[in-house]
């Protein structure tokens, strides 16, 4: 029982410890923080930067899309989206209008409302032009390794 006093001053250091108050978030750099990811995910549509987008998301998002609401792994999702780049040239991917966001207290959680115009065109089969505006949230998790994006709701302006 020599170490009762050391076992005992260890538990209660651990058990204040974890009471004890974290510092406050500053919120104003987390949202300037998934403003950038958002402006990433836009370059990398420009650019055709494929892995740079994939690097922003968890292993699995959840997305809602044409009514439909599906977990869409990294490892599937990735084939898709080179077709997709390959497939289209882009001359403006760009917000209309400064996003909407939004960082939870706690700093865990964060969205993005965006609109976006979207211009270019399809090359594949053929030459077809695109000029579209969609509107989406991007749902962000604070991770060990930084903010990671989670979900993602988008619809199309008919």
């Amino acid at each position: 029982m020599r170490h009762t006093p050391h076992v005992a001053f260890v538990i209660l250091t651990v058990v204040f410890g974890a009471c004890a108050p974290k510092a406050p978030v500053d919120l104003a750099a987390e949202r300037e923080a998934l403003l950038a990811l958002h402006e990433r995910i836009l370059d990398a549509h420009r650019t055709d930067n494929l892995d740079d987008w994939l690097a922003l998301e968890a292993d699995t998002v959840v997305v809602g899309s044409r009514g439909e609401l599906f977990r869409s792994p990294k490892s599937e999702s990735a084939g898709m989206r080179r077709n997709y780049l390959a497939a289209a040239e882009f001359s403006a991917y760009r917000d209309l209008q400064p996003p909407i966001v939004h960082v939870s207290g706690d700093g865990s959680l964060g969205w993005v409302f965006a609109q976006v115009e979207i211009v270019g065109r399809y090359l594949v089969p053929d030459t077809t032009s695109i000029h579209d505006v969609w509107a989406w949230v991007e749902l962000y998790e604070r991770r060990p390794e930084g903010w990671r994006l989670v979900g993602n709701v988008s619809t199309a302006k008919p």
